[in-house]
């Protein structure tokens, strides 16, 4: 099935999490209760309850002045330590950067796409590497250097120690971003060539629901596969039935832009855009691309509306605009008729458009967030900050992680286990998503290995033997142990934001975008669901460490 548009599930994220939560807490509830009985005997379980009242008792009464006095304090001592060198290195990389990147392409679109990228990348890449050294060394050499000793002899809570060191390492972080986007965003708007300014927006997209017809009229789940190995686009075959239809709710006339034709006066109509993939069978004009039309449709009044057929663009969106009163010919009454696109066509908010493709023998492709409708454009910063906003909240849980490691190792062994958790989830969690959820072709380990022996080809299926399927049950226990893993390592992915707004869209706040996977309200909920159980990891870790070990 190819990738859908779909909304974030908050019920389900929140249900998912607390699972989690309380199947960790067991865990870690046994393994303190047998530590307590290899300690102390029969009154290992009073320990435990003991120190389950005093957490409690210290996360109730909080004191945010003293959360404050450690959260300037730690901002001190990371200055002391010259933090805020990166902005040398960010200076010396924007100052030169310039260089390569001025006219580093002549499609206006993608100059800024070079741009914007390289911008949000920078300070990403630069942002991060101070808050880990920071993060994971912080505690370990105040622990080292004893001045840790001065801060547990006052009325000063471990959990407040921890909630102080992040909340400082976040502000510390905070500070040089804010830097970094407000220099970076100047920048950019500076340096971007005067022909491609005009593409320094954030479209706002309306999304609609998929659907496939085959080339006989029927439903069908999917389109044609002409042989992509990315299944990420299904085509439609020209001149025949084929359709691909999409359903757009919630439709009002304010998702109307106000257009203005030279010496006309200015119209409001629904503009639609799309970026289509021409699959040629035989070369046919290459002067002209291949042709698809929309036809608006309202099957519960029998009205179909085509619109005037238009060109793909290989290489860029085709924008089609909707005038409100449309014109049609009428069969049953040999007549032109005059209709309103949404009293008639859109009067429950919903609105149907078919695409076909006009030449025959040829394929169209598409996905879902290949047509859309535009909504009026926002602000280029609206966008930008957001992306910013997205780095923020990954810096943040950077710091949540290396001050809970730091509590429990060393200062390099804690940088090393966050690095390693950073890179997991940037790269390999989607993979690692793939592996539990089965869609990897070729089975697991052992049947890999099988297939190997044989010869045989992942997308072929093994012969249904008693040893084939003695393999593919062996096969299934890791995979508990890598759900397990794909759940408490955090999907970094979801924090980076860039490829919106370097191709010129708004950032989402609650609904991913396909190929994407990030947005807003899943990357706040993100942060949030690792804060709290890592507060709570870092405060016991703290409290039942010997801080005379070095």
């Amino acid at each position: 099935m190819l990738p859908e548009y779909v909304a974030f599930d908050l019920k389900s994220a929140a249900l998912q999490w607390l699972l989690i939560l309380g199947v960790g807490a067991s865990i870690a509830l046994l393994f303190a209760f047998i530590r307590s009985f290899a300690l102390y005997g029969t009154n290992g379980p009073n320990e435990v309850g003991r120190e389950i009242v005093e957490g409690s008792k210290d996360f109730l009464g909080i004191s945010p002045r003293r959360v404050g006095a450690l959260t300037m304090l730690t901002v001190r001592e990371a200055i002391r330590r010259k933090a805020l060198l990166v902005f040398v290195v960010f200076g010396i990389l924007f100052l030169f950067g310039g260089w390569f990147l001025t006219q580093s392409n002549d499609r206006p679109e993608l100059q800024v796409k070079v741009y914007v990228s390289f911008v949000l990348t920078a300070i990403q890449w630069l942002i991060l590497p101070v808050v880990l050294l920071l993060s994971c060394w912080g505690l370990p050499e105040d622990i080292k250097a004893r001045s840790l000793h001065t801060v547990v002899t006052k009325p000063a809570r471990r959990n407040e120690v921890v909630l102080g060191r992040m909340l400082g390492f976040i502000a510390v972080g905070t500070m040089v971003l804010v830097v970094m986007s407000l220099f970076g965003y100047v920048w950019l708007v500076r340096q971007v060539p005067e022909s491609a300014q005009s593409q320094l927006i954030c479209r706002v997209p309306v999304y609609g629901a998929l659907k496939w017809k085959d080339r006989e009229g029927n439903e069908a789940t999917k389109g044609i596969n002409t042989g992509d190995i990315w299944e990420f686009r299904g085509y439609v075959e020209g001149a025949t039935r084929g359709r691909a239809i999409w359903t757009f709710n919630n439709l009002t006339p304010a998702d109307m832009v106000e257009v203005q034709e030279a010496g006309k006066e200015p119209v409001e109509r629904l503009r639609v855009e799309s970026r289509f993939q021409a699959f040629r069978t035989y070369k046919g004009n290459m002067n002209r691309s291949l042709l698809a039309q929309i036809t608006l449709v309202n099957a519960a009044k029998k009205l179909a509306i085509p619109l005037k057929p238009f060109e793909l663009s290989e290489f860029g969106n085709v924008v089609t605009l909707i005038d409100r009163k449309l014109t049609y010919d009428d069969d049953a009454s040999k007549t032109k008729k005059t209709i309103d696109l949404f009293d008639d066509l859109a009067s429950d908010g919903t609105l149907t458009m078919e695409v076909r493709c006009l030449d025959a023998n040829q394929f169209i492709g598409m996905a879902q967030p290949d047509l859309f409708i535009r909504k009026p454009d926002l602000p280029f910063a609206s966008g930008y900050f957001k992306s910013i906003a997205g780095i923020w909240l990954m810096m943040a849980l950077i710091v949540v992680l290396g001050v809970t490691a730091s509590t429990f190792v060393k200062g390099p062994v804690a940088m090393i286990l966050t690095f390693f958790l950073l890179i997991l989830g940037s790269w390999f969690h989607s993979f690692l998503d793939q592996l539990v959820k089965g869609s990897v072709q070729g089975g697991g380990a052992i049947e890999s290995m099988i297939r190997i022996y044989d010869h045989k080809n992942p997308m072929v299926e093994l012969d249904p033997t008693a040893r084939n399927r003695i393999i593919k049950q062996i096969d299934k226990i890791p995979f508990f142990g890598l759900r397990v893993v794909s759940q408490i390592v955090p999907n970094f992915d979801r924090f980076t934001m860039s490829e919106y707004v370097a191709n010129g869209f708004d950032v989402p706040f609650t609904e991913p975008v396909p190929p994407y996977d990030s947005a807003l309200l899943p990357a706040i909920l993100s942060l949030a669901a690792f804060a709290f159980p890592c507060l709570l990891l870092a405060y016991y870790s703290l409290k039942l460490r010997e801080l005379e070990s070095k």
